[in-house]
């Protein structure tokens, strides 16, 4: 084990939350001195985009049918709306006199420590370069302007988080959660391209260096101190207009020799406290440029006929070459078209990505959730669904799940390994004592799997902070990684297993909305009292993330507001 595995394995053990203590944090929060959520550069000139707010007629239910959506034009409309349903604001909330925003990607604490930066190639879109999207006025400001000609290959999306405002109310945990953040982003713009007939292409090659080289972000001199940004990852938007492959030593080159200008405001929070133990670990798992070969996902390597009545993007019927992929289930393999349940959701793709919320707290006594709900959310998570498609690895994530409230199920615990390969894996680490019988689904190649029966609610609520969230609501969960193999081959893994939860989130609370109900993230939890439930005895498995999702009691006292009524000049 390298010192940089070390570190970042040492980090992970020293912000976990326990029963007797929570990971180091601040003592007290002012909440006068909250950063400001909006990052603006100073000194750029602004490109306008096109008014937001635009719905389209795309139903939620045809996003996992990518093939049957038609193409958008390339233009600058469609690119704001690509930035507004991925990045922009849903909402204002106001109590009192407070006022605070949402946005179509969620965020730990409201706090939106991720940054979004446009890198253009196209002249007749805008002028080729880099622009930072400032979601609060929905524009662009211009922070590199290219000055020599470069291969034209659309536009590309980069994305970067500000640590600080994660760390000012969470300190030293606010690094997984800024991990979290980035994958609900990349979730997020992978839904908007989706409703415009565009899809991602993520460029898992490029190091931390290129994509800050990129982006502007080792430009010390521009960002207050401690308030600087670091690279995530970076990715290009597939909308059919230019399939010219992305030349990195041009863009490296483009932004080395271009005219840079603007300096980051300030945030406009007093640093009270210091947590360097976030620059060290942000170090640690810093990412060098790497070889990728593009893993083939299970959907990719079968045969998909009939979509009318299934479940979109669910595996149907396998090739010959099952040598050559990872393991498929049996059910999959012997011929039939499996009948799947298909969502009722009648409302616009657009509609249910800005009415996606966080709920604060759920109805206990909500009547059972249909089954057939229950069954779909599963299914979508699965890496065989097209919200995956951008997904180049293989998964690394799976869920343990506390049915509380689901109609034909008994209250309990069940797993769901997101490949055949963990389902050794995980019955071999977890307690004897488990069933691990499968379910018998309307999807019968849901590997959804029966452990153990009782109720759940208090030991759920429990792990999770104490929070009634996770008891009250219709189901909650512990998604588990694949964690010390993985972080072993490279530390640098660490963010993507957390890539992969937030990703996997932002299906669930999407698929929440679409089915009625709402969906919450939950950061805190107890690590190693999960791990003991579960009966994990090292650190094979890692849980990284919980959700809960259920009928959402509104708070009367908030006025919810339009996303951009503060734009309207009339």
């Amino acid at each position: 084990m390298n010192n940089q595995t070390a570190f970042v394995i040492n980090y992970h053990n020293r912000t976990k939350h326990s029963l007797e203590r929570y990971a180091r944090g601040p003592e007290t929060i002012d909440w006068e001195d909250q950063p400001d959520q909006f990052r603006r550069f100073n000194g750029c000139n602004i490109v306008e985009l096109p008014c937001p707010g635009k719905e389209l007629d795309l139903l939620f239910a045809d996003l996992y049918k990518p093939e049957s959506i038609p193409t958008s034009p390339f233009n600058l409309a469609n690119i704001g709306l690509l930035l507004e349903l991925a990045f922009g604001l849903s909402a204002w909330k106001q109590f009192g006199p407070s006022r605070w925003a949402l946005r179509c990607n969620p965020s730990s604490g409201n706090l939106h420590p991720t940054e979004a930066y446009l890198i253009n190639t196209d002249n007749n879109l805008a002028k080729p370069g880099i622009y930072h999207y400032v979601s609060h006025d929905h524009h662009l400001e211009r922070r590199c302007l290219f000055n020599q000609i470069i291969p034209v290959s659309g536009i590309l999306i980069g994305l970067s988080s500000i640590h600080w405002r994660e760390a000012w109310k969470y300190g030293e945990r606010a690094y997984r959660y800024c991990q979290h953040d980035t994958g609900h982003a990349l979730g997020a713009l992978r839904y908007a391209a989706a409703t415009l007939g565009w899809s991602i292409e993520l460029l898992a090659e490029w190091s931390d260096d290129d994509i800050a080289h990129v982006l502007g972000l080792n430009r010390a001199d521009d960002f207050k101190k401690m308030e600087g940004e670091s690279p995530d990852l970076i990715c290009r938007i597939n909308t059919g207009a230019n399939n010219t492959p992305v030349n990195r030593a041009a863009l490296l080159e483009s932004a080395q020799s271009g005219k840079w200008s603007g300096l980051a405001a300030s945030l406009r929070a007093y640093h009270f406290y210091k947590w360097p133990v976030i620059d060290k670990v942000a170090l640690a798992a810093s990412k060098p440029r790497t070889q990728e070969h593009q893993w083939k996902s299970i959907q990719q390597e079968l045969i998909i006929k009939d979509q009318s009545n299934l479940i979109p993007g669910m595996v149907r019927q396998a090739q010959d070459e099952r040598n050559q992929r990872p393991a498929v289930r049996p059910e999959l393999v012997e011929g039939h078209i499996q009948p799947l349940h298909k969502s009722p959701c009648t409302k616009p793709a657009t509609a249910i990505i800005r009415q996606r919320r966080s709920a604060q707290q759920f109805d206990g006594k909500m009547p059972p959730l249909p089954t057939a709900d229950f069954y779909r959310m599963l299914a979508a998570v699965l890496p065989s669904t097209a919200t995956f498609d951008l997904w180049r690895w293989p998964p690394k994530i799976h869920l343990f799940i506390f049915v509380h409230r689901v109609e034909g199920l008994e209250p309990g615990l069940y797993g769901l390994p997101r490949t055949d390969e963990a389902l050794a894996k995980l019955r071999s680490a977890t307690l004897p004592n488990f069933a691990w019988q499968q379910v018998n689904t309307i999807a019968d190649a849901l590997p959804l799997y029966h452990l153990y029966s009782g109720n759940c609610r208090q030991i759920a609520k429990t792990l999770s902070c104490h929070q009634p969230i996770a008891s009250d609501s219709a189901f909650s969960l512990a998604m588990v990684a694949e964690f010390g193999e993985t972080i072993e081959a490279s530390p640098w893994l660490y963010r993507r297993l957390f890539w992969e939860s937030g990703l996997i989130g932002q299906v669930l609370y999407l698929e929440a909305e679409a089915a009625g109900v709402r969906g919450t993230g939950i950061g805190c939890y107890f690590d190693d009292s999960v791990h003991e439930i579960l009966g994990f005895k090292d650190n094979a498995f890692q849980s990284l993330y919980h959700f809960t999702i259920g009928k959402p009691l509104e708070d009367k006292r908030l006025e919810t507001l339009p996303p951009y009524g503060h734009l309207d000049t009339n």
